[in-house]
C-alpha cells in the first residue's frame, strides 16, 4: 500500500539566484522518503523592505528556512523573526566558508553573488534561460530551428524541470507536450538544428504522479481520462510509436532523476552534435 505522503513549507531565501538553495534544499529532502517540501523561493532579497515582506510569508506559511544572505543586518534580522516564532533558520555557507577560512587564513568577500561571474558563459546561460522558459509546453513552435534541444513526452514526464535545468548550463531547449489526437507540429518533425527527444515513464508511475497532482489541486476525487490507467497506457504507447516513427532517442524517465536525465540528454547532444549515433 502506498504510504501518504506529508508536505511541508520550505523558504528559500537568497541575496542572489537561489540556485545554491535549491540545490541543498532538495538534496537533504530526498533523503527523507513521503515527505514533501512546498518550495518558496525567494531570490535577490537585498532590501529590509523585501525581508519584511519575505519574513511576512514565512509567518503564514511556517516551515523551515534556509538562506544564504551576505548582508548581516538582513540576516540577523531574519534570524531574530524565525527565533521570535520558533523556526529553524540555517545559514547554509556559513560553516563551509568558516572551513575555508581556517585552513586559507583569508577573509571571504562580502560581494553578493560573487559565485556568479559575469563572462561570456554568463550571458549565455541567461540566454538560454530566457529561450526555455519561452519555449515551454509547446510555446512558439516556428522558431525552432533556434533551439539546442526538443524535448517531447506526454504529460508529467518531467519535462519542464528537466528543460530548466538543461537551460541553467547553456542549453536553449523547446519542450512540446504530447496530446491525445492532436499532430506534432511539423517545424518539430522536420527540425534540422536541434536534437529531439522523447521521454518515457511506466504507466504506473506517471498515473501516482498525475494522481498526486489532482490531489495537491484539490481534484482528486474528479473522475477523468487524466488518470486513468488504460488511457495512459494508450498515450505511453503512442508516444512510443511516435519516437520510433521519426527515430527521435528515448530516455525512460521512470526511475531517472531530473539530474540523470539532464546528463543523457547532453550525452546525445554531444553526439548530435559530432554527427555520432544516438543510443540511450
Amino acid at each position: 500500500m502506498t504510504q501518504a505522503k506529508t508536505y511541508f513549507h520550505l523558504h528559500l531565501i537568497s541575496d542572489s539566484t537561489g540556485e545554491t538553495l535549491l540545490t541543498v534544499g532538495r538534496a537533504v529532502s530526498a533523503r527523507y522518503e513521503n515527505i514533501v517540501a512546498i518550495e518558496h523561493v525567494y531570490p535577490l532579497v537585498r532590501t529590509a523592505r523585501h525581508l519584511e515582506r519575505v519574513i511576512e510569508d514565512i509567518e503564514a506559511s511556517p516551515g523551515i528556512v534556509l538562506y544564504t544572505i551576505v548582508d548581516r543586518d538582513l540576516s540577523q534580522r531574519l534570524e531574530k523573526a524565525c527565533a521570535e516564532t520558533g523556526l529553524p533558520a540555517v545559514s547554509v555557507l556559513d560553516s563551509v566558508i568558516d572551513a575555508f577560512h581556517k585552513f586559507l587564513n583569508l577573509p571571504a568577500t562580502s560581494k553578493v553573488g560573487a559565485q556568479h561571474v559575469l563572462d561570456s558563459g554568463y550571458f549565455d546561460r541567461i540566454d538560454a534561460l530566457n529561450f526555455t522558459m519561452a519555449h515551454d509546453d509547446g510555446q512558439l513552435p516556428d522558431d525552432i530551428e533556434q533551439a539546442d534541444v526538443v524535448i517531447v513526452g506526454i504529460s508529467r514526464t518531467s519535462k519542464t524541470p528537466t528543460s530548466m535545468y538543461l537551460a541553467i548550463r547553456g542549453v536553449k531547449v523547446a519542450n512540446l507536450p504530447l496530446i491525445p489526437g492532436v499532430p506534432v507540429p511539423e517545424a518539430v518533425v522536420n527540425a534540422k538544428r536541434p536534437l529531439v527527444v522523447g521521454l518515457i515513464a511506466s504507466a504506473e508511475s506517471i498515473l501516482h504522479i498525475r494522481q498526486n497532482r489532482l490531489l495537491a489541486l484539490g481534484a482528486g476525487s474528479q473522475p477523468s481520462n487524466y488518470v486513468d490507467r488504460a488511457t495512459i497506457a494508450r498515450e505511453v504507447g503512442q508516444a512510443r510509436s511516435l519516437f520510433v516513427e521519426h527515430k527521435w532517442p528515448v530516455i525512460d524517465v521512470t526511475r531517472r532523476s531530473i539530474e540523470e536525465t539532464s546528463t543523457a540528454i547532453l550525452s546525445l547532444l554531444n553526439q548530435h552534435r559530432y554527427g555520432e549515433d544516438q543510443t540511450t
